[in-house]
């Protein structure tokens, strides 16, 4: 058989198997976040901080703040819930590769070179948590700015687990035009520290 006809054929089917995969990944994903409102909260925290620093009268941004203070302690509440409910899946299914391109098997056979999801996202939920908490020594622009962060490298992490770390960062630069770099820069300390404990970057 012409050996570029063979490439083809393997092209074709790791095609089908890595996408196989990925299809599992994001319908279990998917199974356990559908029992929350965590995107619409996210979308809905995100969107207020964007009406709330466009907002020129003080009073009108100042209820912006205090009705966002309520989404984003449900936020953080019901992603806990959320990690606690992934926590009973099985390790070998929480596996995600810490190879920046989909390959099927990678998890299965080459353990060494993932990680485990269900630790990366204990340390968002208490990132989240922690950024998500009033302080009078943090205006509140500054911790619209890191939670809003600790949101998007949540939202990395869930695409990295069901695609890829390449689509994921590509996907965070389109949707919210923030490079994968800048979104680690801008979370708490203690967050970028375990986040690069767990993946090794």
């Amino acid at each position: 058989m012409d050996i570029f006809v063979l490439f083809i054929l393997l092209a074709i089917g790791m095609h089908v198997l890595k996408t196989r995969e990925q299809a599992q990944r994001i319908a279990l994903l998917g199974s356990y976040l559908a029992e929350f409102q965590i995107e619409k909260l996210m979308q809905d925290v995100l969107g207020g901080y964007q009406r709330a620093l466009g907002e020129a009268d003080a009073e009108r941004q100042a209820q912006v703040w205090r009705h966002l203070e309520t989404t984003e302690r449900t936020l953080s509440e019901q992603f806990k819930l959320f990690v606690l409910e992934f926590a009973k899946v099985a390790e070998p299914q929480a596996r995600l590769s810490r190879l920046p391109l989909a390959l099927p098997f990678v998890s299965q056979y080459f353990p060494a070179s993932t990680l485990d999801l269900r630790k990366l996202l204990s340390v968002h939920a208490h990132g989240i948590a922690l950024a998500a908490q009033n302080s009078p020594d943090q205006p509140l622009k500054s911790k619209a700015f890191t939670l809003s962060a600790e949101l998007m490298l949540m939202q990395h992490s869930c695409h990295w687990f069901c695609r890829s770390k390449t689509v994921a960062s590509a996907r965070l630069l389109a949707r919210h035009k923030t490079a994968y770099a800048q979104v680690l820069a801008s979370v708490t300390p203690s967050t970028r520290q375990a986040y690069l404990k767990l993946t090794g970057n």
